[in-house]
């Protein structure tokens, strides 16, 4: 596999889903950071209706529920992730009132104004920044909140290696000023932004994939998309150590204006 210019869109989505599965996290993050996050929304109630877009296996979706009150609708595109999700609130006795379904961003199941908060970690870069900020917005009531976490640049410049991996992977990509005025272009008024700790990416995103990374090799013995999947996925964590000061995931938090 070539890591510099092949992407993981490029490979089997049912195996990134039995990939991920594996792992707590689906993408870099922790409790402590959404529990910052929550912190700067002030407008929740046991009445309020709150959407995790993306929600993978529900990790940070768990905590937002023990967390905030509101009844919380997690939506994934995987079933696996879904069933996951489902079997976790239950776990937490959540179930009455968390509740993961099947379907896409781009193809939300809500009315307008109906959502007090939509919460997306790591997961918008699959609809794109401005467009999920421009498409979701409609479904939030006036003065409802969105939650997103985003990968920024930290410079506006950086080593080519690492620039062309992200240009590649995610053509989105950009600083975080760049991110914060489209925010509110989109009719959002910025309310807090902040960097993600490096242990988000290492200890709680890249570390539990390596455990799992040999079995999941035996299992598809011979299997060149898995070998791929893995091979990148180590490629991604060794620019990460390499290049970490000059980019990172960022969370931003708005306001519906």
């Amino acid at each position: 596999m070539s890591s510099e210019n092949k992407s993981i869109h490029e490979i089997d989505f049912g195996l990134i889903c039995e990939y991920f599965s594996g792992i707590e996290r689906q993408g870099p993050g922790s409790p402590d950071v959404t529990i910052k996050a929550l912190s700067f929304i002030d407008n929740l109630t046991d009445e309020s209706r709150i959407t995790d877009i993306g929600c993978g296996t529900g990790g940070q979706t768990m905590v937002l529920a023990q967390n905030a009150p509101g009844r919380i609708t997690g939506i994934d595109l995987f079933p696996k992730f879904i069933e996951l999700f489902n079997a976790n609130a239950r776990k937490l006795n959540l179930q009455d009132r968390v509740e993961g379904i099947t379907g896409s961003m781009d193809k939300l199941p809500f009315q307008d104004e109906e959502l007090d908060l939509i919460w997306c970690e790591g997961a918008i870069y699959n609809i794109g920044f401005e467009r999920g900020l421009n498409e979701w917005r409609k479904f939030l009531k006036k003065r409802g909140y969105i939650a997103v976490s985003e990968i920024a640049w930290f410079t506006e410049e950086r080593p080519e290696e690492i620039n062309r991996f992200w240009l590649d992977a995610y053509a989105e990509i950009d600083t975080i000023p760049k991110k914060v005025a489209q925010m509110q272009k989109a009719g959002y008024l910025p309310v807090a932004t902040f960097i993600l700790p490096e242990y988000c990416w290492t200890v709680n995103y890249y570390e539990p994939q390596v455990s799992i990374q040999e079995a999941f090799l035996e299992r598809y013995k011979g299997n060149k998309a898995a070998e791929d999947l893995v091979a990148f996925q180590r490629h991604e964590a060794e620019l990460y150590r390499k290049y970490k000061e000059y980019y990172g995931y960022v969370f931003y938090i708005g306001r519906k204006l």
